[in-house]
């Protein structure tokens, strides 16, 4: 078997593996569909090949790295799962910047997190020159636009990991830096406007009636406030099956069950795993301060974390069934997680009960060629995922600083190192990523996103 099949082979058995069914299967899974917009949508619904790759040594991390003690990690680590949140779910007000994206969180090496965030970076530039050259599709043109090179990569590489070092020196000086958070940015930053959209919906912000994750969701009736049937990302239930739902989640909630709904097309790695939809708050008249206190909670059934399967002895930490570590990391990685949190078994599987974040706002990538200076818009994002994600890692463990010292003075020695192999499995990805729609049935024209 030549290396290009074999390596196919690889690709089919993990996606299959995870999403039931292999990219030749007819018809084409839409999540597969998805992972064939770009290189960069194929990193994100395929994190077990990170992880397999990682395993057999198709790319190896340098040594020092591996021999700093464990974290939390994120798991999935890569541009798109940052983003801005609501502290405490949707029971705060404050909007941070941090990682939004627990879903393979586990115990494990920092440096694998590193990595995945880097390999991101040259993929992102591969997407964005794309964009502009045409190679990919969006519903927006962006011909003759500026764009992010590989060398810019580079760049927000090495600024992302010089912010994630600096900050863990912070920490070693001053424990109290683990608790801090991004929550402004300066004037001509990148993420200055999309924080002060992500305010204004949040509980107490001028657009949370309408741009809130809430409002976007439900609608006003004789009743009280219920989930609108016209949206496209919710699906209704049978009766049985709502009843059986509100019977078996609702005690795990501080208000009455309002509506019910099944949540459709959402995410890219997690394409193809159920979740449903609460709707929470009082059962009073549907008004201003109802509104307020009525939120989203989200079940969905948990699969185990990326890393696990290929490094099963990692961690005895991660013999916890999926729910419950995913539970166990968000509380410890998140400076203030969410007060609805936790994990249920309902019909022989294991679902994560979280509350949706009010002013939940992801920044698109396109994002980065509308601000004219698309290099230093990738730069200043990288930096800012560089602070918040040292941060995260840092409240791993909160005894000491054994693990901030450790990997500041790793980073020092291999920065340069990771870069370089994080740019040749962005090739390796976009290697991939062809193989992929040869799979599907694609072409060159065939890259919808």
């Amino acid at each position: 078997m030549n290396a290009r099949r074999k390596r196919q082979l690889l690709i089919s058995q993990e996606l299959q593996r995870i999403d039931g069914a292999a990219p030749d299967a007819r018809p084409v899974l839409a999540k597969h569909i998805k992972m064939a917009a770009s290189p960069f949508q194929f990193l994100r619904g395929a994190s077990q090949l990170f992880y397999a790759d990682l395993s057999v040594g198709t790319f190896s991390l340098p040594s020092v790295l591996l021999e700093v003690p464990l974290t939390r990690i994120v798991g999935d680590c890569h541009l798109a799962n940052f983003g801005f949140l609501t502290e405490n779910g949707s029971y705060g007000d404050t909007v941070i910047w941090a990682p939004n994206d627990y879903d393979d969180a586990a115990a494990g090496h920092a440096a694998f997190d590193l990595m995945r965030f880097c390999v991101s970076l040259f993929l992102v530039a591969d997407f964005l020159e794309g964009l502009v050259a045409g190679r990919y599709r969006n519903e927006k043109k962006f011909k003759n636009t500026t764009h992010p090179t590989r060398k810019d990569a580079e760049g927000a590489s090495k600024r992302f990991l010089k912010s994630y070092r600096k900050t863990l020196g912070q920490i070693v000086k001053d424990t109290d830096k683990r608790d801090e958070a991004l929550k402004r940015f300066t004037s001509g930053h990148f993420l200055r406007k999309p924080i002060q959209k992500a305010q204004a919906r949040s509980a107490g912000g001028k657009h949370f009636k309408k741009k809130s994750s809430v409002a976007k969701l439900t609608r006003r009736t004789a009743a009280g406030f219920r989930f609108d049937p016209s949206s496209d990302k919710l699906a209704k239930v049978s009766p049985d099956l709502a009843g059986e739902l509100r019977q078996v989640f609702g005690p795990h909630f501080d208000d009455d069950v309002l509506d019910v709904a099944r949540r459709i097309g959402a995410g890219t790695g997690s394409l193809s795993v159920e979740r449903y939809y609460f709707l929470v708050g009082p059962d009073a008249a549907p008004d201003a301060e109802t509104f307020r206190e009525t939120h989203v909670v989200e079940v969905k059934q948990q699969r185990e974390a990326a890393v696990i399967h290929h490094f099963p002895d990692l961690s005895p930490v991660n013999r916890m069934n999926p729910a419950h570590l995913t539970v166990d990391c968000q509380r410890r990685m998140m400076r203030r997680p969410d007060l609805v949190l936790d994990e249920v078994v309902w019909s022989g599987l294991h679902w994560l009960v979280r509350s949706r974040h009010h002013a939940r706002l992801t920044v698109d990538t396109e994002d980065l060629l509308r601000t004219g200076k698309p290099a230093k818009a990738l730069k200043d994002y990288a930096e800012a995922c560089g602070v918040t994600l040292a941060r995260t890692h840092s409240r791993g463990d909160r005894r000491s600083v054994r693990f901030e010292r450790a990997m500041a003075s790793a980073l020092k020695a291999t920065r340069k190192d990771l870069i370089a192999i994080a740019r040749r499995y962005a090739a390796q990805t976009r290697r991939d990523h062809a193989l992929l729609l040869k799979m599907i049935g694609a072409d060159g024209d065939a890259h919808a996103a």
